[in-house]
């Protein structure tokens, strides 16, 4: 792995991004018109916004960068961008490592325009402190980055890209908490929410909205959340094949 491959990987990537302006679009505005949307339809109960406003703050991350990552690796392997990139220097390692941290840059960017969007707008109210919360969506949207990077090697079109996200994304809503306390589930669905990364996603969240301070939760939450957003990039590396046939 070199520092200057994955800086350089780092900014080709940044500047496809800029000129895509629909994926533009759906990483920075569609999060906060969707929160607006949110605090409209729970406009009787605030309080309810501020639990599910908050969580969703993490989630949208997740899920917007699991698909456009996902998306945009099969579209190097099938034009044939990565069997030319790889010829050269470049690491697996090197073209991940970039794609994530290009990501997370542009998930920072997200996290600011939704939470200020949030924050001044739609009046959440945390006890936590927003730029806590801004860390922990940055967070979530590098594990999305890095999930979808990994399952985007067993995709061979673009279709069954996008067919990842019913199978891979929606169980993991329904059994984080978001929906319904994962303590009043079957003894068998708390287990398996338990080895799904969201779920500490969601729990360091809610433990921001609750909590003036860092609790040790939340740190076990956070490096839940980076140590799979690692290994799936480790994988990620291991399992990149240079085409699809």
């Amino acid at each position: 792995m070199s520092i200057r491959i994955t800086a350089a990987t780092t900014a080709r990537i940044l500047r496809q991004l800029v000129t895509d302006r629909r994926t533009v679009a759906l990483i920075l505005l569609v999060p906060a018109l969707l929160l607006t949307l949110l605090r409209h339809v729970m406009d009787s109960d605030p309080a309810v916004f501020d639990r599910v406003g908050l969580v969703m703050l993490g989630v949208f991350p997740f899920i917007s960068m699991f698909l456009v990552t996902s998306v945009a690796m099969l579209r190097e392997r099938t034009g044939g961008t990565l069997e030319r990139m790889l010829t050269t220097p470049l690491n697996k390692l090197d073209l991940l490592l970039g794609y994530g941290i290009a990501f997370a840059v542009a998930a920072g960017v997200q996290a600011a325009i939704a939470a200020t969007v949030a924050y001044r707008l739609l009046g959440l109210d945390t006890a936590g402190s927003p730029w806590l919360i801004g860390a922990l969506a940055v967070a979530n949207a590098v594990l999305g980055v890095a999930v979808g990077l990994f399952l985007s090697a067993f995709a061979t079109s673009e279709f069954q890209a996008v067919q990842f996200m019913p199978a891979v994304v929606l169980p993991q809503l329904l059994l984080c908490g978001l929906i319904w306390p994962r303590d009043e589930m079957a003894g068998w669905l708390q287990g398996a929410s338990e080895v799904m990364p969201l779920t500490y996603a969601v729990e360091a969240l809610t433990e921001v909205g609750a909590n003036t301070g860092m609790t040790r939760t939340l740190w076990v939450d956070l490096a839940v959340v980076l140590g799979v957003a690692l290994l799936a990039l480790v994988l990620g590396a291991a399992t990149l094949r240079r085409r699809t046939d």
